[in-house]
């Protein structure tokens, strides 16, 4: 017989009794790959760091864009499964590189920030995900075009302030940007769940979006975390 505490046992947390048996296990090959691919950023990130073997360059840039246009282009099949799944892995270890650079010059002001924006990436991911599996009447769908529209004013934003240097145009797509993709990974996960009830199993490609939502996430956290800090030693001195 269950108990009340039974309630708060860690484990309940994570049933998912409301999802189809097949989905359950749709979603832990996709939460599963995921997790291999945020190990191969960092092992990407520890060697621009650390070894110098590869820098993060335009080279690396067109490199991970390469890599994700030949997994789009590879057709999923059982045979080809373990080649695009080594795709992936090799799109996020490049992008683990690309992010070298800033991670060089948030060292530089303070390492700690890593850990805490990584934390908060995590905190942030994991929330938004648990919101979106637990929500049955597929609310988050209906965010898709008005993300995408966002998204769209974000980088026409961005191309414009090449020009004007605005402070203001700065902040708005930083921290708007991080608002857009806490609400991508709303949607990304409600479109998952969709796809895989309707018989798209295609766990490899649909782990890119998440894996873009959580480096965008991380990315901004990072930058937003240095420019505090940057400011307080500012203040300081």
């Amino acid at each position: 017989m269950a108990t009340a505490t039974d309630n708060f046992l860690p484990e309940a947390l994570f049933k998912f009794d409301h999802l189809e048996t097949r989905v359950q296990k749709h979603l832990k090959k996709v939460y599963g790959t995921l997790s291999i691919s945020m190990l191969a950023a960092a092992a990407g990130a520890y060697v621009h760091l650390f070894t110098g073997i590869i820098s993060a360059g335009l080279l690396t840039a067109l490199g991970s864009i390469g890599m994700m246009i030949w997994l789009a282009a590879t057709s999923h099949t059982k045979e080809n499964e373990q080649k695009r799944l080594a795709i992936f892995i090799g799109f996020t270890f490049l992008s683990g590189v690309s992010l070298g650079p800033l991670l060089d010059m948030v060292i530089q002001i303070d390492p700690s920030i890593i850990t805490t924006a990584l934390m908060g990436t995590c905190l942030i991911f994991i929330s938004f995900s648990l919101a979106a599996l637990y929500n049955t009447n597929r609310t988050y769908l209906y965010f898709g075009g008005m993300l995408l529209s966002a998204l769209s004013w974000m980088c026409l934003l961005t191309l414009m302030n090449i020009f004007f240097r605005s402070k203001m145009i700065y902040d708005l797509n930083l921290y708007g940007g991080l608002v857009i993709f806490c609400g991508f990974v709303l949607y990304d996960t409600q479109l998952i769940i969709e796809k895989a009830r309707r018989g798209d199993d295609d766990y490899i490609w649909q782990c890119v979006d998440l894996f873009l939502d959580f480096i965008n996430i991380f990315r901004r956290l990072l930058i937003i975390l240095a420019n505090k800090e940057g400011n307080k030693k500012k203040r300081k001195d």
